[in-house]
Formats: C-alpha cells, sequence, structure tokens
C-alpha cells in the first residue's frame, strides 16, 4: 500500500512530523496527527478561550481530511487529548457543528499537559476515503 506525507495548505506543516500520512489501494486511509489550535503560520488561536481552540482544531482536521481527498462523513476514529476533563461539555456541542450528533468512534483522554502551555485540546482521526 503506497504512502504519501501530506498537509492543507490552510494548516501550519510543521517540519518535525507528518501532519497527514495518506495510503491508497482499493480505498485511501488518512491517518491524521493530532491537530492543535494553530493557523497556518503556527500562531496558537483563543489563547485560554477553549471553544476558539476546539473550533481552530476541528477546522484543521477538515483541511487534512479534505486535502487527503476526503470528507467528515469519512473519519471513522477520532481521538480527543484534553488538559481538563471540565471542557468536556463544550467540546460536545463544538464537535456536534463539525460531525453531527452520531460522531465516528472516538476516544476522549485528559493529560495533564500538550506540546505547548496554551494549547488545550489535541485532535487526531483516521478516514477511510473510498475510490471516488
Amino acid at each position: 500500500m503506497p504512502k504519501e506525507r501530506y498537509c492543507a495548505q490552510t494548516v501550519f506543516d510543521a517540519p518535525w512530523y507528518s501532519q497527514g500520512i495518506k495510503a491508497t489501494g482499493a480505498g485511501t486511509i488518512l491517518y491524521i496527527s493530532g491537530q492543535v489550535p494553530q493557523d497556518a503560520k503556527g500562531n496558537v488561536v483563543g489563547k485560554g478561550d477553549f471553544a476558539a481552540q476546539a473550533r481552530q482544531v476541528l477546522s484543521n482536521l477538515k483541511a487534512m481530511v479534505e486535502a487527503g481527498g476526503g470528507r467528515l462523513e469519512d473519519v471513522v476514529k477520532l481521538t480527543f487529548y484534553l488538559t481538563d476533563m471540565r471542557y468536556r461539555r463544550d467540546l460536545v456541542a463544538i464537535r456536534e457543528e463539525f460531525f453531527g450528533p452520531k460522531i465516528p468512534a472516538s476516544t476522549m483522554i485528559t493529560t495533564p499537559a500538550l506540546a505547548f502551555r496554551d494549547y488545550m485540546l489535541e485532535v487526531e482521526c483516521t478516514a477511510f476515503v473510498e475510490g471516488r
């Protein structure tokens, strides 16, 4: 199964890891690295504002799925990393803005810290894009 690194133009293309890996065959599997609340230039969006960060993270995730040839409906697995479980309620409503009430399989994990102290959440995903 051929694999290639890719990144959406609106997502910061970090030089030290891949934002996305695209594997092709009978369909395409997208393995998307944890998206954080950064704009395309690497600036943190919404410092101290969980809702703003969540929308930026999920917008980045959407951009990565689309850059890999998919749609949000193709996402089969989400993993959420939160720095505080109190954000869970806010996240549910924002997540539904992107995925609707029946989201893909998901896991939510709390962690005391993420890569940078201003990040309040990170989300990674896997998507399967059937041949279109």
